[in-house]
């Protein structure tokens, strides 16, 4: 039964970072550290960016995390907090560093109505260059706008290729 209330808590740790990633990207990210951020929005050949800090601002509470919970048994639920945390840092990298941004070749195109959302609203984010009117701060949760236009991008295309072919 332990096992069933430990997973629960890093399931919920896990589910509140995407609102704190969103609340992050929106308020700090695109706020006060913009000039963390920035060089994420302007095109660049290198391969670390300013941006790259913000790792930080989640290993660092997550090692908290895992080491208050392990030292002090009265706080032991903080390490499997610390667990959910970097779960959710985990997906972060795999979705927006690997996937979105190829910053490491380890997938191939992903072809789903998640992905191509997810690709949709991320291109949204980054259509504009500064640090006011972006939209879509999220990673995981995808305004239902992003599904329907990556559907109808899919139909275009499938239109696209079968005119191409007669």
């Amino acid at each position: 039964m332990h096992w069933i209330i430990n997973f629960l808590i890093v399931l919920a740790a896990y589910t509140a970072m995407e609102f704190m990633a969103w609340f992050t990207h929106k308020y700090v990210m695109h706020g006060f550290l913009w000039h963390w951020h920035e060089d994420h929005h302007e095109p660049h050949d290198k391969f670390f960016e300013r941006n790259d800090r913000f790792f930080l601002v989640y290993a660092i509470p997550s090692a908290i995390c895992y080491i208050v919970g392990s030292m002090y048994p009265e706080y032991g639920f903080l390490f499997y907090v610390g667990v959910g945390i970097s779960l959710y840092g985990l997906t972060y990298f795999l979705i927006h560093d690997v996937y979105i941004h190829r910053r490491f070749k380890w997938f191939k195109q992903l072809d789903s109505k998640y992905s191509r959302a997810i690709l949709r609203a991320h291109g949204a984010h980054h259509s504009t260059q500064g640090k006011e009117d972006a939209e879509s701060f999220g990673l995981l949760v995808i305004h239902p706008k992003f599904f329907k236009s990556a559907r109808k991008r899919k139909q275009e295309n499938k239109a696209q290729m079968s005119h191409q072919s007669d």
